[in-house]
């Protein structure tokens, strides 16, 4: 893993647990094993290393869900996938969905921008499929629908009280029932 990546792994972690303005670059820098100042080596800023953290994070669940997609054979099977793909990153990184409802008023204006233009196409990738799957649903429904199944997937910080392999299964029925994607519809993640 890189540096850079490490700041960024280890910064999600600790700003979920003392938020944005609870950790300072110098808290920062020593989780990291480094001094606050070698920090700058990496990052310009402290909202620059939040900045990264919510873009990449936005664009990594965009490039998934549209290779989802790409892979399907049919719209319950893409539907199927971006739930084990939204699932994978709801148990693996927890600390990402903590953090950005928390701390999303500390975002830069322009990485704010950024991160909610990539979730509105992620948001339309669900949607496209599932208007597919449901040829007379509406735009906004479908749209709608793929926020309450995100709602739901991302409670996992709060509503994660099984072992993993536990939860990813509760998660995945019932986001694909939410949806109203037939049972089987895809393979489950691992």
């Amino acid at each position: 893993m890189s540096r850079r990546q490490q700041i960024l792994d280890t910064a999600a972690e600790l700003f979920a647990a003392r938020g944005f303005h609870g950790v300072s670059v110098a808290d920062l820098g020593a989780a990291c094993g480094i001094s606050g100042p070698a920090l700058y080596k990496h990052f310009a800023s402290k909202d620059a290393v939040l900045a990264e953290m919510l873009v990449s994070i936005s664009r990594w669940l965009l490039d998934g869900g549209r290779a989802c997609v790409a892979s399907a054979p049919d719209p319950a099977a893409a539907l199927a996938a971006l739930v084990d793909h939204h699932v994978g990153f709801a148990l693996e990184r927890r600390p990402l969905i903590v953090v950005q409802d928390r701390d999303w008023s500390s975002l830069p204006a322009e990485a704010r921008e950024e991160v909610r233009r990539t979730q509105r196409a992620y948001v339309d990738v669900w949607a496209d499929q599932l208007r597919l799957l449901h040829p007379d649903l509406g735009l906004d429904r479908a749209r709608s629908m793929a926020h309450v199944a995100f709602g739901l997937i991302n409670s996992t910080p709060h509503s994660g009280l099984l072992p993993d392999d536990q939860m990813r299964e509760v998660l995945r029925s019932m986001a694909l029932g939410a949806l109203g994607v037939p049972v089987g519809a895809g393979a489950a993640a691992g």
